[in-house]
């Protein structure tokens, strides 16, 4: 049996019809299937691999590592190196407030903490969301995903959740003093790329502190320079009270974190003591990973690769003829048609043509593209290249 007969076989599927493509290694910006073609990564495995594909000084702190020590013991009872180097450099370049990180395995489980600590915090039980968001899949952050289609399988949810649309100013009143906390992405992802300005996110900053509200921020796919910013809270010019981390924080590796204030982030050490407790969160070679991812993306300033290549990305693709329209901030980009089967069938003209991209939860006739940030001048060219042979 070939190995792509085991993988329908013998491993849990997401989708009726993955792309079933077998990967055999990855370098840069491409990844090599087991024929030897070659594909330019347009989604950067979801906005995870930010300094692309095997990276030799990432590639060096997991082995070196691993070769000290792996799992020792359960989250948060014994000093580990890696994590608390990490968590320093993290904290170093967020806002005086944000100054205490807890490790999970993640973007979901950033999620859920997030949602318990604001409950804990405030003592309050009501959460909103907003609609078209997304923040993962397990009990809790689908109780605030904004698509009921992917919520009714699973009901009953979590309680007292109110959804609130996206961007409208008036519905900010619906934070009250019963609410606990709101969790938003500032630039949604799964939406299709929607995005709202300073004004709308300063008005809901101040609707939170007013009511006592926690504002909690989704940046699992923002964060990390991909919106030409190390995180998007930067362009806007608020703080949240907890902070969601994943995707690229591990790079490559998995990781995630909630992050708020050393005062907020005691109030899980008792009544009662383990509030949050994880096993494997802040794993010290995901951790060591993560170290370095981090150390690249803050020496190499590279968010600034989105700010200079940004506008040169949306142009490469607006020779696409049937192109509807394109939503982008930095290298989060959507490109939207009007039909979601041509959607579908293009993207799989896009692998033909070694273009390597996916779509959206809840945005299906938009194709994703979210490259690394290593991406360069040469890297658009040959993706434009390649566009000449996609039959459109």
């Amino acid at each position: 049996m070939d190995l792509l007969n085991k993988f329908y076989k013998y491993v849990g599927q997401t989708s009726t019809d993955p792309a079933g493509i077998e990967i055999t290694r990855a370098e840069g910006v491409h990844l090599y299937d087991n024929t030897g073609k070659d594909y330019i990564d347009l989604i950067a495995g979801i906005s995870v691999c930010n300094m692309g594909h095997s990276n030799p000084l990432i590639i060096k702190a997991v082995q070196e590592q691993a070769a000290k020590y792996m799992h020792l013991m359960a989250y948060g009872e014994i000093v580990q190196e890696p994590q608390v180097e990490l968590a320093t450099l993290l904290c170093n370049h967020l806002p005086e407030s944000l100054n205490s990180v807890f490790f999970v395995n993640s973007g979901s489980e950033a999620v859920e903490g997030g949602l318990k600590l604001a409950k804990r915090v405030t003592g309050r039980k009501e959460l909103i969301h907003f609609n078209k968001s997304y923040h993962g899949a397990t009990n809790g952050s689908l109780s605030v995903m904004g698509n009921d289609n992917f919520k009714k399988s699973f009901q009953p949810l979590l309680p007292e959740i109110k959804e609130i649309e996206f961007g409208k100013m008036d519905d900010i009143e619906q934070i009250t003093e019963k609410t606990a906390g709101i969790i938003v992405e500032l630039i949604q992802g799964e939406g299709g790329i929607r995005i709202s300005n300073s004004e709308y996110w300063q008005a809901l900053r101040k609707r939170c502190t007013e009511k006592g509200a926690l504002l909690i921020v989704d940046e699992i796919q923002t964060g990390f320079g991909r919106t030409g910013t190390l995180f998007a809270f930067e362009h806007y010019g608020i703080v949240p009270d907890i902070l969601l981390v994943a995707k690229a924080f591990g790079g490559g590796m998995p990781l995630g974190a909630f992050i708020s204030s050393k005062e907020y982030m005691n109030e899980l050490t008792h009544d009662p003591a383990l509030g949050h407790i994880t096993t494997f969160g802040g794993h010290p070679v995901c951790c060591a990973a993560g170290l370095a991812h981090l150390k690249l993306i803050i020496d190499n300033k590279m968010w600034k690769v989105p700010q200079r290549l940004g506008v040169k990305l949306e142009d490469t693709f607006k020779q696409i003829p049937t192109l509807k329209e394109i939503r982008r901030c930095g290298f989060m980009m959507a490109l939207d048609f009007y039909d979601t089967d041509y959607c579908v069938h293009l993207l799989k003209r896009f692998f033909k043509a070694g273009l390597f991209s996916d779509w959206f939860l809840f945005c299906d006739s938009a194709l994703r593209i979210a490259p690394p940030l290593i991406l360069e001048e040469k890297d658009l060219t040959e993706i434009k290249k390649r566009l000449q042979f996609v039959e459109f």
